[in-house]
């Protein structure tokens, strides 16, 4: 649960940015030469999937639940207008 708190306040964060590009940049020239993949004969197993019925022992777990209060995150996130500094 933690995490997804976690997540949800990264995740916020990021779209609630105001970004402005004052370079584009350029992405880098790369050159490939072709090749060629190698030719291969791949023969895979014969597989047979069924089930049956088997008696295990499993343990009996009773669990009792209460109600209580704690303390959980409260995330407020404010949004830059477009061109605020």
């Amino acid at each position: 649960m933690k995490s997804l708190f976690c997540l949800l306040a990264v995740v916020l964060t990021a779209v609630g940015c105001d970004v402005d590009v004052k370079d584009p940049g350029k992405a880098p020239e790369v050159h490939v030469t072709p090749g060629r993949a190698p030719d291969v004969d791949v023969r895979g197993p014969d597989v047979d999937i069924n089930s049956k019925q088997k008696e295990v022992t499993v343990p009996d777990v009773d669990i009792k639940t209460e109600k209580k209060t704690i303390t959980v995150p409260d995330i407020d996130v404010k949004i830059p207008k477009e061109n605020e500094k």
